[in-house]
């Protein structure tokens, strides 16, 4: 699914703990996660803590996004 999406233009990043599925799915932009349970978090963390983590993820998502690439890429 992922490549067709792309096939339209639209650039789609892929957060995954293991990232060697992100690549034989066909992800292009492959951003990799915290654990399996918790991918884009960490709830052992003090809130302030883990909302920084959390920002710092979608900052590397977005930026994946933004970056013209000619191969799978992970970021």
């Amino acid at each position: 699914m992922v490549k067709e999406i792309e096939r339209y233009g639209i650039p789609i990043v892929h957060m995954a703990t293991i990232t060697t599925i992100s690549e034989s799915v066909g992800a292009n932009r492959i951003v990799p996660t915290i654990a399996i349970p918790y991918p884009v978090g960490n709830p052992n963390l003090p809130k302030e803590e883990e909302y920084r983590l959390r920002k710092k993820m979608v900052e590397r998502a977005l930026k994946a996004l933004s970056t013209e690439i000619t191969e799978a890429t992970q970021f």
